[in-house]
């Protein structure tokens, strides 16, 4: 990562990392803090830092851009693609097609209705804080799962008959004593 970055920040990076020792502990700083990717994971994000942007990068974006990396490795959409899918699912949601289940996770968890009526300004940022949350479980191990259809969904009622409708409707006629 650090050889990748000398590369193309070149003098950035003698800059900002002239002297050994401060050198050897920006990258112990930087070890500790991107224990939780995998090897793959620290180059995916250090060639999307180079990709996106002039500077060399700060750790905090560093890890963004490793978040970013493992997302996509587990075909996660971006929070924001994931926004506009949430907030277009129509009813019933449990039956739709989502992108991914985290994406209808971190919908239930910030609220359909929150979502459908909020403007986008202050619901984005509630969702992208949930999607993230539930991107982190995921990344831990947790099995995302869409719930199963209601039972009583899948055994819907056939419709009535013609002749059927005016019997009820004579029956609670009769019952209610309206004539």
């Amino acid at each position: 990562m650090f050889a990748l970055f000398r590369l193309n920040y070149h003098n950035q990076y003698y800059s900002a990392y002239g002297d050994a020792s401060q050198l050897s502990q920006i990258k112990r700083l930087w070890l500790d803090s991107l224990a939780q990717f995998d090897p793959e994971t620290i180059l995916l994000g250090a060639r999307r830092c180079i990709e996106t942007s002039e500077y060399l990068p700060t750790l905090a974006r560093m890890l963004e851009c490793c978040n970013d990396a493992r997302m996509r490795a587990q075909g996660l959409p971006d929070a924001r693609t994931a926004y506009r899918e949430a907030c277009l699912a129509p009813e019933p949601r449990h039956a739709q097609r989502w992108s991914h289940p985290a994406v209808y996770h971190a919908g239930r968890e910030t609220g359909w209705f929150l979502l459908a009526s909020t403007p986008e300004t202050k619901a984005l940022p509630l969702f992208e804080r949930n999607y993230r949350a539930v991107c982190e479980r995921l990344a831990g191990g947790e099995v995302l799962e869409l719930p199963a259809p209601p039972a009583d969904a899948a055994r819907a009622p056939a419709p009535l008959s013609p002749e059927e409708q005016r019997r009820q409707l004579e029956e609670l006629r009769r019952q209610t004593g309206i004539g």
